[in-house]
């Protein structure tokens, strides 16, 4: 099989999975979707999509990741959650990639709420912390998911303009 066409291949493959990690987050959906895109622009040698289009792709990639880690830290912190919330919204999320999407969604909130428990909050206080854990996982959600779809627009539009 031809160079290009394994690289055109892999790019799709890719593509196709870093756009299914944006909502699975055991997949690192953006880090696929721009290697994807480096794998096409390599494809044609970079010839329309060179360095300069690669690096904003770069920099707009590990901003979805900044974005994302910053909107569930502040949900988490506008709606009252402190360290011990935060942390156990982080290892809520990680024990609830074991039970798929439904441990996905609730892992995080079910952590927030225990730590704020355990930092001595009452139930009404906890339970506002996970909700802010959620609100800020959804608008970190649909940022990672506005970025990916801009870094695709920058390619095409370098390849296409």
């Amino acid at each position: 099989m031809e160079t290009t066409t394994i690289l055109w291949l892999a790019s799709a493959l890719m593509l196709v999975a870093g756009f299914a990690g944006l909502m699975v987050p055991a997949l690192p959906g953006v880090l696929l979707i721009f290697a994807g895109l480096v794998f096409a622009a390599w494809a044609e040698e970079f010839v329309y999509v060179g360095w300069g289009t690669i690096t904003i792709l770069a920099v707009l990639a590990v901003s979805a990741y900044v974005v994302d880690f910053l909107a569930g830290l502040l949900g988490a912190k506008r709606f009252g959650a402190g360290k011990y919330g935060v942390m156990g919204a982080s290892i809520g999320m990680a024990i609830g990639l074991v039970f798929g999407l439904p441990g996905i969604i609730v892992g995080p909130f079910i952590g927030a709420v225990l730590g704020e428990l355990y930092a001595n909050k009452d139930l009404q206080s906890a339970s506002a912390a996970g909700i802010g854990v959620w609100i800020g996982m959804a608008i970190g959600i649909a940022a990672r998911i506005a970025l990916a779809f801009v870094m695709v627009g920058v390619f095409l539009l370098a390849r296409f303009l």
